[in-house]
């Protein structure tokens, strides 16, 4: 007599490894790919507001950037149109306004000019160094070059070597570097070194995410409770008031911010995986260190008024500051359970993704006019209080992908070694 499955049985059967549920994914993932392509201008992406329509036509590099990543990995999934897509974006950044012709690096947007210039921050060109990367990966015409370009501005610039982290920011002529140091730019410049490494094939870039994620992965949070501050002065100097008269800032808000907790979480498994593949010796304390961080992240984010949904930052007693829930830290809790889940086997993990997505569903999917909502309130209700508009496919395309390739240093490396394993 077969046996039949009991309700536990079917439980613990991960929603990953169901194909109505990468199904969905899939089909999730496709519909932002055609949303987002409403942001195409002739000098790259712009910004899309919550109508689903163009609220600015001026393209902007972060954008442009986040759709040149996000198009090379549906290219590498086989997405009609997604390399005409990517290698626009490619184009704008090398050949456009974009790019400063003459000291080098990027613009914010299409609208500075030498005479009217804005600073040339690490933040974004993280972000360009990603979509060259992911673009290599993805064999498209000019991803190399947008690559080399991207690295020759962070190694002459950016990287502090004797500090090992990014600084966060220069005058356009790069004069007047700026006296603070900060996570956010450096999570996003780890994510970047993990795809170069896998562009490249160099070590020195898991060098420096190694780096980066022992000083923010493993080093600050071990010294604040499993807490991550963010701001800092030139000599890492903890600044607890910095941004006190802005905490709804978009990227450097008072407090702390839960969602950098899971998100960097997820960093440290990507370095895990990474050092695993290159046979480096794997330090001990990279997985404890991510278990801590997202177990930190769900304790003190979610929830904590009693209303679904991670809020966006709380204060130096866990007390919420903003508690609002953007959409990005919902898709990075989804990911850090995702890569938990499956490193760990823990159940708990699974539970925090199925939480995560269910959240996503019901809450932040707009399925009347594209996309998703980037902020509600408490209550599930559309806020403009940090994001205003809806402005790329990065964060929410990602959490789509993720559950779809194996454990990996990067999404375009993992997409790369899952075509290649079914090719063989």
């Amino acid at each position: 007599m077969a046996r039949t499955a009991d309700h536990s049985d079917l439980l613990s059967i991960c929603w990953a490894d169901r194909g109505m549920h990468r199904h969905w994914l899939l089909n999730e993932g496709q519909r932002l790919l055609d949303h987002y392509a409403k942001a195409r201008v002739p000098s790259g992406f712009a910004t899309l507001g919550h109508d689903g329509n163009m609220v600015d036509d001026t393209a902007k590099s972060l954008i442009t950037a986040r759709m040149v990543h996000c198009y090379a990995l549906a290219t590498l999934m086989g997405v009609p149109g997604a390399a005409t897509r990517c290698d626009h974006g490619i184009d704008a950044l090398l050949d456009g306004p974009l790019r400063d012709q003459v000291n080098g690096g990027w613009f914010s947007d299409a609208s500075a000019t030498l005479d009217n210039p804005s600073r040339k921050n690490a933040y974004l060109h993280a972000f360009v160094a990603l979509a060259g990367a992911s673009a290599t990966i993805a064999d498209r015409p000019r991803g190399t070059e947008l690559m080399e370009a991207a690295i020759t501005i962070i190694d002459q610039h950016f990287w502090l070597e004797d500090e090992q982290s990014m600084l966060p920011s220069f005058a356009a002529d790069w004069s007047d570097p700026e006296a603070y140091r900060g996570a956010n730019c450096n999570m996003h410049t780890t994510e970047a070194c993990l795809a170069l490494a896998d562009a490249t094939g160099e070590t020195r870039w898991l060098d420096r995410a190694l780096s980066l994620a022992k000083r923010f992965g493993h080093n600050i949070p071990k010294t604040y409770d499993g807490r991550l501050p963010e701001h800092f002065d030139s000599g890492w100097n903890l600044l607890p008031d910095y941004d006190v008269n802005e905490p709804s800032d978009d990227l450097r808000p008072w407090g702390l911010t839960p969602g950098h907790f899971a998100e960097w979480a997820g960093l440290l498994l990507k370095v895990e995986s990474a050092c695993t593949a290159r046979d480096y010796e794997v330090p001990d304390w990279l997985l404890p260190d991510a278990i801590t961080l997202f177990d930190s992240a769900t304790d003190r984010g979610w929830a904590p008024d009693g209303k679904p949904g991670m809020v966006y930052t709380i204060g130096w007693e866990d007390e919420i500051s903003i508690a609002n829930r953007p959409y990005w830290v919902q898709a990075e809790m989804a990911n850090t359970a995702l890569m938990l889940s499956r490193r760990t086997g823990d159940p708990r993990f699974e539970h925090y993704y199925r939480l995560a997505w269910d959240y996503i569903a019901s809450t932040l999917i707009d399925l009347e006019h594209g996309g998703w909502r980037h902020e509600v309130d408490a209550d599930g209700n559309l806020s403009t209080v940090v994001y205003p508009t809806r402005e790329d496919l990065y964060h929410d395309f990602q959490a789509t992908v993720t559950p779809l390739i194996p454990l990996s240093a990067s999404v375009a490396g993992g997409l790369r070694t899952q075509l290649l394993a079914t090719t063989t």
